[in-house]
């Protein structure tokens, strides 16, 4: 405390002014000199104790955001009353709660990298060992046409699925980076319903499943048309994948006072208790996933419809079939 030079210079002055003002009044009167002298002495006392006490609170603070570095999260601020130093104490603990969140989320986002690049090698490593063994035997002089020509085509299926992991995890980095501008159109309802079944007509046909719709035409919301319709697209193509062959796929709209909401109904096999909390999670696979499931199309419809404010819900039952509900909330003004 002494060593403080600001503190040093305030009793050197206080001690000499105070010698002097003692001297005047014991020249005056001895007896008041007594009395100034002891009052003095409770005075600085007084002084002496108060300022002890407030250098042992900085130090307590000193302390404290030393011992931050080593993982101490908060502090007790308990005993704050009202003063500047509980102000101050205050403050300290907003801020090194903040970078103690700040911390756990950078921990977070290092454990949610490193799983991902994980998933991501896994699902790479299994069609690029694939195509490396066909590639090998197609150098075989002796293997036959037939042979060659279903390697061929094995290996074209085989990146056809690493493209469209690959874009399909750059359109979900820009979602998540929040570079992607979400346009606001008034779209048909029907017409984003029907450029999204365009590409999958032909699987439903090759499994020989019926579709029905029903969305009356005069049915709009407000969404980027593009990326909705990719979000819708693969909502019908999961449908379409846990849907056996002579099965149905159902997709009906309805408007209500809140939101307009799309129901994409099939008959398949059903989600499992276990697997539907997970179902929206990226490159979550459940029991009834195919063997060229990736676990990355329901997570992608959940973000784009997410980042543009929107929500799909999902209802399953197993042996019945599973229905995905989206829902486009209106503005209420």
């Amino acid at each position: 405390m002494v060593k403080n030079k600001e503190v040093k210079l305030f009793y050197m002055s206080s001690t000499l002014i105070s010698a002097i003002g003692m001297a005047i009044i014991w020249m005056i009167d001895w007896k008041a000199g007594v009395v100034a002298i002891l009052i003095l002495l409770l005075l600085f006392s007084c002084f002496f104790l108060f300022t002890r006490k407030r250098y042992q609170d900085i130090k307590k603070l000193s302390d404290y955001l030393a011992s931050v570095y080593s993982g101490q999260p908060t502090m007790d601020i308990r005993d704050n009353v009202e003063g500047e130093l509980s102000i101050l104490k205050n403050d300290i603990y907003k801020v090194t709660l903040t970078l103690s969140e700040q911390s756990m989320l950078l921990k977070k986002d290092k454990l949610y990298l490193a799983e991902t690049l994980s998933n991501i090698s896994h699902q790479l490593r299994t069609p690029l060992t694939s195509m490396f063994v066909m590639a090998d035997l197609l150098n075989s002089p002796s293997l036959p046409q037939d042979k060659r020509e279903e390697f061929l085509v094995n290996i074209m299926n085989q990146l056809n699925r690493i493209e469209w992991l690959v874009t399909s995890l750059l359109k979900l980095s820009k979602i998540d980076v929040h570079s992607v501008a979400f346009k606001k159109e008034i779209v048909s309802v029907k017409k984003m319903l029907n450029k999204a079944l365009e590409p999958l007509l032909i699987p439903m046909e090759l499994k020989n499943q019926q579709l029905s719709i029903s969305c009356d035409e005069n049915l709009f919301v407000t969404v980027d048309e593009n990326w909705t319709i990719e979000s819708i697209l693969n909502v019908i193509k999961n449908g379409i994948e846990h849907t056996p062959v002579g099965g149905e796929i159902s997709i009906s709209c309805k408007e209500t006072p809140l939101y307009t909401q799309i129901i994409i109904a099939d008959s398949g096999e059903g989600i499992s208790p276990e697997d539907a909390p997970h179902i929206f999670e990226r490159f979550y696979k459940g029991k009834n996933a195919g063997p060229d499931s990736i676990g990355i199309g329901l997570a992608m419809s959940k973000t784009i419809l997410q980042s543009q404010g929107y929500d799909i819900v999902m209802e399953s039952q197993l042996g019945i079939g599973t229905k995905f509900i989206i829902k486009f909330f209106k503005q209420i003004i």
